[in-house]
């Protein structure tokens, strides 16, 4: 049986679509489009009441895998062979998780969130400007954190090489040309690193399936 993806084109879902497809792992895809609010559909409340992608239907498992970080170290721990984890690395081990919580936690969910869904925050309407601002400051510092840790010139986040953190990386860096930043030019040493991510086999066939580019 195969992993069912359910995702989202150009949504955080896309960062599990690459970890399966670098995995060469056997999965089918699940449309939930975010753009027609299919997440608040009953048939997909059914299955992912929290109304969210991704969510991963695991064989074997009645109920779905949901939350990005959980869904990435869960395909990385399942295909070792595709090298998505640092290997026998402990201290490397917890900067991957290290890295999938912020940018999880935070940057998504305390900036994206406030961009995209101020009413997360607030019930009240005339607060969402407020919010909305505040998210994208906080997108803005995230991101200059970020280029900073690729200002030494390394492709990857982790000095081990490539890891489930890139592609959620890639997901990041196509939002921010989504919101209007000025990525190349702010962010230029993410940039060549996202460029190089790009390149890989199985990046290509994610955004060219999803019908997304690298500038959003």
């Amino acid at each position: 049986m195969d992993y069912q993806l359910y995702y989202s084109p150009g949504a955080c879902s896309m960062a599990a679509h690459i970890a399966l497809q670098e995995a060469k792992a056997a999965y089918t895809l699940q449309l939930v489009d975010l753009s027609t609010r299919a997440h608040y559909r009953p048939e997909y409340l059914a299955i992912n009441p929290k109304a969210r992608v991704p969510a991963l239907g695991i064989p074997g498992q009645a109920r779905v895998l949901t939350e990005l970080p959980a869904i990435l170290v869960h395909v990385a721990q399942q295909h070792p062979q595709a090298g998505l984890l640092p290997a026998d690395d402990p201290v490397q081990t917890a900067r991957c998780l290290e890295w999938l919580a912020w940018l999880s936690g935070w940057v998504h969910s305390a900036g994206y969130g406030a961009i995209w869904r101020p009413e997360r925050f607030s019930a009240n309407a005339e607060h969402y400007d407020g919010i909305r601002a505040q998210g994208r400051r906080t997108v803005v510092d995230a991101y200059a954190a970020i280029e900073q840790q690729f200002a030494d010139g390394r492709p990857r986040a982790l000095a081990s090489g490539y890891s489930v953190v890139d592609p959620f990386l890639l997901v990041l860096y196509r939002w921010g040309n989504r919101i209007g930043l000025d990525m190349r030019a702010d962010c230029p040493a993410w940039s060549a690193a996202s460029a190089n991510l790009a390149q890989r086999p199985a990046v290509q066939a994610v955004l060219q399936r999803e019908g997304v580019s690298l500038d959003g």
